[in-house]
């Protein structure tokens, strides 16, 4: 932490305000927590790449399977590989999801930072925020929205931006949906022959 003190301090020393000084270093905090925490992710999904292709491979094959079953009429065979199908696409989900909360690390690292810098100010609050939050609050009330600003603000770059835009086109690549019926929707076995459908997030890196 010490390394890399003199450089966080000058994020918050670039104008001559110290209030605005304050938001323009917490923004640009937040927003390195943010590339840092991305290219982790990236770095780990690269790392993994092979995992991750076998998992949406045998997704796809599945699904595939499991609709051919369906449409000649093969209850046994429809039920085994859709269940099948529904495992794999779940061990695809929870894996990109366990990367995504991966991104998050550099926060904690950032909010001691500020602890040790930022631990007396204090920011007045207006009615009727101060009914909630009390009448005044510290820094960690104006960094977490400040960084999930920058977190919207990236998902919206990320994929124009010259590094991460081959993470975004392989995180986007065939086989990240469930396994699907004919519209594309997951396939959910109720017991007949016919498949039931449902709505399910696509697992996203933030």
């Amino acid at each position: 932490m010490q390394v890399v003190d003199p450089y966080l301090v000058r994020l918050f020393s670039l104008t001559g305000d110290p209030v605005v000084n304050f938001f323009i270093g917490s923004f640009l905090l937040a927003l390195g927590c943010v590339v840092v925490g991305e290219v982790t992710l990236s770095l780990a999904i690269r790392w993994n790449r092979r995992h991750i292709e076998s998992l949406k491979q045998e997704i796809r094959c599945q699904e595939s399977l499991s609709i051919r079953a369906h449409e000649m009429g093969d209850h046994a065979s429809y039920q085994a590989l859709n269940k099948a199908a529904n495992e794999a696409w779940g061990r695809h989900f929870f894996t990109m999801a366990a990367y995504s909360a991966g991104v998050l690390w550099p926060v904690p690292f950032a909010l001691g930072w500020m602890q040790i810098h930022f631990a007396g100010v204090n920011f007045l609050l207006a009615f009727p925020l101060s009914m909630i939050f009390g009448k005044t609050v510290g820094y960690v009330f104006s960094f977490i929205p400040i960084y999930i600003l920058c977190r919207i603000l990236f998902k919206y770059l990320h994929p124009w931006l010259p590094y991460f835009k081959g993470v975004h086109q392989m995180l986007h690549a065939g086989g990240e949906q469930a396994p699907a019926t004919f519209d594309g929707r997951p396939v959910i076995h109720d017991g007949t022959l016919e498949p039931r459908v449902q709505d399910d997030p696509k697992p996203s890196a933030f």
